[in-house]
């Protein structure tokens, strides 16, 4: 079964859309956070995407793997910056950690 990235983000951003209607609270406070946490500090932008990635592929989440390879992508990040960075995921997260960072240098095909 091959995963179509491009596809899982729309999907997920369809549903992202409609949690912003029906939990408008919640959905703001989410936003908030990932704004604080993602605004240029003492790390930029895409030390901080490669390291969402890093999380993402270790707690093998399918959405944050396309949406954050999506930014990095936007960013200019090397496939082989998304390499090294899936490397130490599946140092940190073992085998599991290695079937999803595979699927990062597919979904950075992808996008």
């Amino acid at each position: 079964m091959t995963k179509d990235y491009k596809a899982i983000t729309a999907d997920i951003s369809e549903y992202i859309a409609q949690l912003r209607e029906l939990a408008p609270d919640a959905m703001q406070g989410f936003s908030a956070l990932a704004k604080g946490a993602t605004k240029d500090n003492t790390l930029d932008e895409k030390t901080k995407e490669l390291i969402a990635l890093g999380i993402g592929i270790s707690q093998r989440c399918d959405g944050c793997i396309g949406f954050h390879v999506k930014t990095l992508k936007r960013l200019g990040t090397t496939k082989e910056e998304i390499a090294e960075v899936a490397a130490m995921a599946v140092y940190m997260g073992g085998g599991p950690s290695l079937m999803y960072a595979a699927d990062a240098l597919r979904a950075y095909d992808q996008f």
